[in-house]
């Protein structure tokens, strides 16, 4: 998954941030509560809210589903070390994962991993399963360091700009 917006030598204005920040604060807003939160007018709202997606600055809008209410309380990081450090391995590695449904992210790392995944299961045998059929199985993969969550301090806070 990439950051990157379309046009990097787009500037954003005061308004356009504070677009960024209502919509990132709260999805739901009209365009119409949105328009007048801005001062502008409902068209030029709706205008700039779609360049702001169009060029990338905004990359989706979903609702927020409370992982227990679905049978996905348990949130487990597991760190993977990979037998080999190419960009093959890694490419083959990486589109390997991002096929799998439970994990919920994947980064590249510097350290003692390669990789660290975020993954929602229901519990702990759970995991296991899938850690035993699906993690280790993973192309290139030499060890798995897991990490069970006792307590969700902060989880995707928004961004403070």
């Amino acid at each position: 998954m990439s950051d990157s917006v379309k046009d990097p030598s787009t500037a954003l204005d005061r308004i356009d941030l504070k677009l960024l920040r209502l919509l990132q604060a709260e999805g739901r807003l009209s365009n119409a509560e949105l328009a007048q939160r801005v001062n502008v007018s409902p068209a030029t709202c709706h205008r700039r809210t779609q360049r702001l997606m169009r060029e990338g600055f905004i990359r989706g809008v979903r609702a927020m589903v409370a992982p227990g209410a679905v049978d996905r309380g348990a949130l487990v990081m597991v760190g993977v070390v990979l037998d080999r450090s190419t960009p093959e391995s890694f490419g083959t590695f990486e589109r390997a994962v991002a096929g799998l449904s439970f994990v919920l992210d994947c980064h590249l790392v510097a350290g003692d991993f390669d990789y660290f995944l975020k993954i929602r299961v229901g519990d702990m045998a759970d995991f296991n399963r899938i850690h035993g059929e699906q993690l280790i199985a993973l192309p290139g993969v030499r060890q798995t360091r897991t990490f069970f969550v006792m307590k969700e301090v902060v989880d995707n806070a928004p961004l403070d700009f």
